[in-house]
């Protein structure tokens, strides 16, 4: 399966990595991380991505890093659709006092307006 794993820094999208690493170490998919711009963590682009490096070279992974500019919401959902991909990974997703699921806003883009199937991995 070819995915697309949308990282921003946030605690969830680096849960997001490790269990997606470990995913693809099993199922065998073909691997992309896309590190997107997100407004409500402090992290930068290039730290964002040195991470995504170096948990994938411990685990002796291949897959493409790319850092992408502009909405991510918006670049993640392009990015899957015209490279044909089968799906985003996304981090994300907590309990609220009321049982319900809250998302960020990145991952309520993403799985609202994507043609392309979307893990939420929490």
């Amino acid at each position: 399966m070819k995915v697309l794993l949308g990282m921003g820094g946030s605690d969830d999208s680096l849960t997001a990595l490790e269990r997606t690493v470990e995913r693809t170490r099993v199922a065998g998919d073909d691997l992309t991380v896309a590190v997107v711009e997100n407004p409500e963590v402090d992290a930068s682009l290039a730290d964002v991505e040195s991470h995504a490096r170096s948990v994938l070279d411990e685990a002796g992974l291949d897959a493409e890093v790319r850092c992408v500019r502009g909405d991510a919401g918006s670049r993640l959902v392009d990015i899957a659709e015209s490279e044909g991909f089968d799906c985003i990974a996304i981090g994300g997703g907590q309990r609220s006092p009321m049982g319900k699921i809250n998302l960020g806003q990145i991952a309520q883009f993403v799985l609202l307006n994507s043609q392309v199937s979307v893990m939420l991995v929490r």
